[in-house]
């Protein structure tokens, strides 16, 4: 949710709405995130949650913010637990740890964390390289693991919620759903190139051990056209990294850029506010385990 929820709007109306709003600190300079985060708290008084990156530069600083901000979520991806863990328990904050597979499951959940958010390959931004699909990988890591655990990736309504409450999870994670918002600060192109999206419109590119799930546009007829005439792992990259999200998510060049959205996209035809769609997401759940609900037979001699 880079640049869609890297400022204080998005994340302060999920909140204040009911479910747990996220400042995406992935490409936010440390004085705006700090800003941003100052204002979240000033706008409502409900858990709120920082999702750092660990990979991007100045990681360390962004935890340093959670902890002196008081941030009481921090959601933490692309690295290992052990680079936090203690100092964040020690001051009595939740740690969620996304994670894409079975063994990074295990790993996080060794380390101590608090909660794990589950990525399946139906992700936007960055899926599994192992393309297993979220009904999977959700599936098998709460078979395994004794922590509370969110599920990710292709859910984008309330059917989808209730899929994953019965797959055992305890709660969910949307992210391209949430593009989808008044809020959500990302040029109107990137939302309009979603909303128009069908569900076979996203693709994998980049190398295989890290791909990035995005729409179809000419950035990704390139790169796949480049892979097709054998070019070499070097003008690869270089063709990788001369697209970007900031261009499509920013600046609105949804042709060159990085247009990251996940499968759900082709269930996506409208743009709300935030609020809104959070009071919707709880009504889609309910109707959706009511209809299981009564798709079950009573127990005999139970009028």
């Amino acid at each position: 949710m880079s640049w869609a929820s890297s400022s204080p709007g998005l994340a302060a109306a999920v909140s204040e709405a009911g479910g747990l709003g996220t400042v995406a600190a992935g490409p936010m300079r440390l004085d705006d995130l700090r800003a941003a985060v100052r204002e979240v708290k000033a706008r409502t008084a409900k858990p709120f949650a920082l999702n750092v990156p660990l990979y991007r530069q100045g990681s360390a600083e962004c935890l340093d913010l959670a902890i002196e901000e008081k941030v009481p979520v921090l959601i933490a991806s692309q690295g290992g637990p052990k680079a936090y863990i203690d100092r964040f328990k020690a001051a009595g904050r939740i740690c969620l740890h996304v994670v894409a597979s079975v063994e990074h499951a295990v790993k996080a959940e060794a380390a101590g964390v608090h909660g794990l958010i589950v990525v399946g390959s139906e992700a936007g931004g960055h899926p599994p390289a192992s393309g297993v699909t979220t009904l999977v990988v959700v599936r098998r890591v709460v078979q395994g693991s004794r922590l509370p655990v969110v599920a990710g990736g292709g859910i984008a309504d309330g059917a989808g919620i209730a899929a994953m409450l019965c797959l055992g999870a305890d709660g969910v994670q949307l992210g391209t759903r949430f593009l989808m918002t008044h809020e959500a600060t990302v040029h109107d192109a990137y939302k309009n190139a979603i909303r128009l999206a069908r569900p076979e419109d996203t693709t994998l590119v980049g190398p295989a051990s890290a791909p990035v799930r995005v729409l179809r546009n000419d950035f990704t007829d390139a790169y796949r056209a480049a892979e097709r005439s054998g070019a070499g792992v070097d003008d690869l990259a270089t063709r990788f990294k001369a697209g970007t999200l900031k261009m499509a998510a920013f600046d609105g060049n949804i042709a060159d850029g990085k247009v990251e959205a996940g499968q759900s996209a082709g269930l996506i035809d409208d743009i709300v506010p935030a609020a809104a769609l959070v009071a919707r997401l709880a009504r889609e759940t309910e109707a959706a385990l009511d209809r299981l609900r009564r798709m079950t037979p009573a127990p005999a001699g139970v009028a």
